[in-house]
Formats: structure tokens, sequence, C-alpha cells
């Protein structure tokens, strides 16, 4: 079924890990894909913007199908090959709450993680202001420590619901990974490293792994103070 699917993506990018975490885990390997650079605008080609009119990335396809957001592709996938590779979402409904609310909760910290580390793309240098910073910091501190106290909970090597890799941790991991590319404190997260570090030996994270993060390590200490 892998040779029906079609991928474009981009290095690096949380959410195209997602869905590339997922094809792996579900051992969906064979897949065509396209890797394209958002810093030349290739995500607004006219073939991508054949199956994404938002001209953003990714934007995958399964046959006729097309999903561009990567929870409901990674959702999609589950579903339609359950029985195949790694079980993403449990049966029992107590285990699927666990996993719905803690891969959704996800999007709280993409969004608290790209207020700080995208602040002076986003807004304008004559809009900028110290106090938005300091806040968005303090916000993102919060939220980092939500998660620790998450992991703190569950005990020594567990996934981000307990002892089973899940979708929560296909959706979880890529940001984590993202925060420490961008210099989070090991000394003021001390298990979300512990998590980082179990979780990045992991095959289908190693397979997925963002290339040029293969060719260039961590040199970027935006979040080294938060």
């Amino acid at each position: 079924m892998a040779e029906k699917m079609f991928l474009f993506w981009g290095s690096g990018s949380p959410p195209c890990w997602r869905i590339m975490i997922a094809l792996e885990e579900k051992k969906l390997q064979g897949y065509e894909q396209k890797l394209l650079s958002f810093e030349r605008m290739e995500h607004k080609s006219s073939d991508v913007l054949a199956i994404n009119p938002r001209g953003q990335l990714p934007s995958f396809r399964h046959g006729d199908t097309i999903l561009n957001e990567s929870f409901g592709a990674c959702q999609y996938l589950e579903n339609q090959f359950k029985s195949q590779g790694t079980q993403l979402i449990p049966d029992a409904g107590d285990e699927q709450a666990a996993v719905y609310q803690r891969m959704h909760e996800v999007l709280t910290l993409q969004d608290k993680l790209g207020a700080v580390i995208y602040y002076n793309w986003r807004v304008p240098e004559n809009e900028r202001h110290d106090s938005a910073v300091e806040r968005n910091k303090k916000a993102l501190n919060d939220e980092l420590m939500l998660w620790e106290g998450y992991l703190e909970k569950l005990g020594p090597d567990s996934f981000i619901t307990g002892k089973n890799f899940t979708m929560a941790d296909v959706m979880f991991f890529p940001q984590v990974a993202y925060a420490v590319r961008f210099g989070i404190s090991a000394d003021k997260y001390p298990k979300l490293m512990e998590y980082y570090t179990k979780v990045k030996e992991r095959p289908s994270i190693q397979a997925s792994w963002p290339p040029h993060w293969k060719d260039s390590p961590p040199t970027m200490d935006i979040l080294k103070d938060v």
C-alpha cells in the first residue's frame, strides 16, 4: 500500500515529522516522497498547491485521498492500517482517553514554542516589545513544566502516556526535539531531556530524523533562558 502514498515534506518541520514517524511505525516504508525547501518557498509550488491549496507542508496523498493536516493524516494511517506495525491508539477506553488528551495538548505546546522561537520573524520590528518576549517565555516555561510534571508522575523510562509508544508520542516527540534544537535547558527540564534521550533512539525516529539536523548539530540558544 505504501507505493500508493506520496508525501511532500520539509526537513525539521514537526508536522511533517509526525507523519513520517507514523509511516515508519505502521511499517509503510517505501512511499514516494519529495523533500522541499522552505527557504526557497518550494512549498508554494504548483505541485504542492495542486493537493494543498494552503501551500503548506506536509502535503500527503494516499491514492485519491488527500490529508494535509498532520493529526488527521496520522490518525488516518492508524485507522487504515490498524493491524499493521505498532498499534498507536490503544483499545481500552481509559488508555485511549489518555492518548487523545496528550496528543491534542501538543498543539498548545507547539503554539507556545512558536511564540518564542519565531517572535522576531512574526512581529515587525517596530511592534516588538521586551514585555511581550518575557510574557511569551513565561507562558512557555509554564507549559514545559506541565509536561515535566506529566513525565515525573509516570516514572522512569516512560513514554508520554505510559509504558507503550503511542500516537501521543508521535505528536509529542518532534516538539521536544525542536525545543532541544533551540537550546532548552537540560537542568531546568531533566524529565523532558530523559524522554528525548530515550525516544530519539527508536528506529522510527532515527529513520525519519531531519537530514539537515544530522549535518548541523544544535547551535541555537533561543530557549536557553526559558
